[in-house]
C-alpha cells in the first residue's frame, strides 16, 4: 500500500507533466488553428457574391479561396463614424469583440473585391436571433445601393427554424437585386417581412415559425449597414 503522501506527490508531478503537454500541443497547433480559421473565414466572406467567383467555394481548395481573396480583396477597416483606419487589417477585426465596446470606439471590416464588372463592397453586419448571435456578409455593388448577395451565420438558432438563414440557400438568394436606399436617395435598407414581402426592392419574405429570427435579420439589416454608409457616399465623390 502506497502512503498518502506519495500519492499526493505522484498526483502532483503527474498533473504537473500532462499540463506540460497540453501547453506544448495547444500552442504546436495554434498556427494550424489559425490558419483554419482563417481560410473558413475567407470562404463566408466570399460566400456572399459566390455567383461572381469563377467557380463554386465548395470546389474550390483553400489554396484557391486563399490566392483569389489575396490578389482581388482590398480590406478597409473604419471607424464608427465611417472613416477609414491606418494599420489595420480588416480581416483581424473580431465583430464579436467590437460589440463589447462603446460604439464610439468600435472598428468595423470592409472588404473591397475587384471583379471583372466592377468594385463589390462587402460589409459585415451582426445582431440577435431568437438564441444568440446572428451575422452576415452583405455583398453591394459599385452603384453603392444594390445587394449583390448575402451570406448568413448564427450560433444556435433552431433547425428548420431560425437557422434556415443559412440553411436554406433561397433565403440570403433573396436579397440579391434588393436596395438599401429609396428613390430619392435616402436610406431605408431591406427588411425582412412576416407574411410575404410586398416591396419588391426593400423586403424579403420572412422565414415561417421563426419571427424573432427575422426580425433579428431585419434589425441587423438596418443597423449593421447604416455603419458603412459614410464610407460608401464617400467614394461617390
Amino acid at each position: 500500500m502506497y502512503s498518502n503522501r506519495y500519492i499526493t506527490i505522484y498526483t502532483l508531478i503527474m498533473t504537473l507533466v500532462v499540463s506540460v503537454v497540453l501547453a506544448f500541443t495547444v500552442t504546436g497547433l495554434k498556427p494550424f488553428h489559425d490558419e483554419a480559421e482563417a481560410i473558413f473565414k475567407k470562404r463566408d466572406i466570399l460566400g456572399a457574391i459566390e455567383g461572381q467567383l469563377p467557380k463554386k467555394l465548395a470546389d474550390m481548395s483553400d489554396e484557391e479561396v486563399l490566392s483569389l481573396f489575396d490578389s482581388k480583396v482590398e480590406q478597409v477597416v473604419i471607424d464608427a463614424k465611417g472613416e477609414p483606419l491606418d494599420g489595420t487589417k480588416a480581416e483581424s477585426v473580431d465583430m464579436a469583440a467590437e460589440e463589447k465596446k462603446p460604439e464610439a470606439e468600435r472598428q468595423y471590416p470592409l472588404f473591397i473585391f475587384n471583379g471583372e464588372q466592377g468594385k463589390i463592397y462587402l460589409t459585415s453586419v451582426r445582431g440577435n436571433g431568437l438564441w444568440d448571435k446572428i451575422w452576415a456578409y452583405v455583398a453591394i455593388k459599385d452603384d453603392l445601393n444594390t445587394i449583390v448577395g448575402t451570406s448568413f451565420g448564427h450560433v444556435g438558432e433552431t433547425p428548420g427554424l431560425g437557422a434556415e438563414i443559412k440553411d436554406n440557400p433561397n433565403f440570403p438568394k433573396q436579397f440579391e437585386g434588393k436596395q438599401i436606399l429609396n428613390d430619392q436617395g435616402d436610406y431605408v435598407s431591406v427588411k425582412v417581412v412576416k407574411g410575404g414581402a410586398k416591396d419588391p426592392l426593400h423586403e424579403v419574405d420572412g422565414i415561417s415559425g421563426a419571427t424573432i429570427t427575422s426580425t433579428g435579420v431585419s434589425e441587423m439589416m438596418v443597423r449593421g449597414l447604416e455603419v458603412y454608409l459614410p464610407y460608401l457616399q464617400a467614394q461617390k465623390k
